[in-house]
């Protein structure tokens, strides 16, 4: 659980959209399950070998490469230009379920780093601990993820109220934008 919760508690492009989201008190419940359920299927797949497939074929990760970083770049823009006008967050117009749903889906599943932490890294390591022993790794690491992101989504959204304020909203957007364009950057750097 410890090494799971090591690897996804770094700020990044889907733990920023959780805790959007949780300020915006918007298919929160949505978003966290998905994030949740994306975790441990990819934890789970890890640990069951995928992740010697996804060492096979590099170039899989070099296409989630180039397009994560696209889709980064695009929400880092938009996030700087939210940034430029603030309002309250109630005073922003809902989004549709489906679009939050896709939102979610891009910002885990195009994200190569997704790959290489859970499927590579904590599928090697639960590997580590023999047929039996690693399905319990794999287990721990899955709890890791549904703590976080419960807590992150619900944390918010619990603290919104406080935080419904255009300043608190300006540099929100701020620095979603500018950690969604040093995301981008350094998946094209390599």
């Amino acid at each position: 659980m410890v090494t799971g919760l090591g690897l996804i508690v770094a700020i990044g492009a889907q733990n920023a959209f959780v805790l959007r989201q949780g300020l915006r008190r918007e298919h929160i419940g949505v978003v966290v399950a998905l994030c949740i359920i994306s975790d441990a299927l990819l934890i789970f797949g890890g640990t069951a070998g995928i992740g010697a497939l996804v060492s096979r074929f590099p170039a899989v990760l070099e296409i989630l490469r180039w397009g994560g970083a696209a889709y980064l770049t695009w929400w880092g823009i938009r996030s700087l230009i939210s940034a430029l006008k603030p309002s309250v967050l109630e005073a922003q117009a809902p989004r549709a379920k489906g679009t939050v749903i896709l939102t979610t889906l891009a910002l885990t599943f195009l994200n190569p780093h997704v790959y290489l932490d859970t499927v590579v890294l904590l599928g090697s390591i639960a590997n580590q601990y023999g047929p039996d022993t690693r399905w319990i790794f794999a287990a721990g690491a899955a709890v890791g993820s549904l703590i976080w992101f419960t807590a992150l989504g619900y944390g918010a959204r619990a603290l919104s109220g406080v935080l419904n304020r255009p300043r608190t909203w300006q540099i929100v957007d701020l620095l979603i934008g500018v950690v969604m364009l040093v995301l981008a950057v350094r998946l094209l750097l390599g």
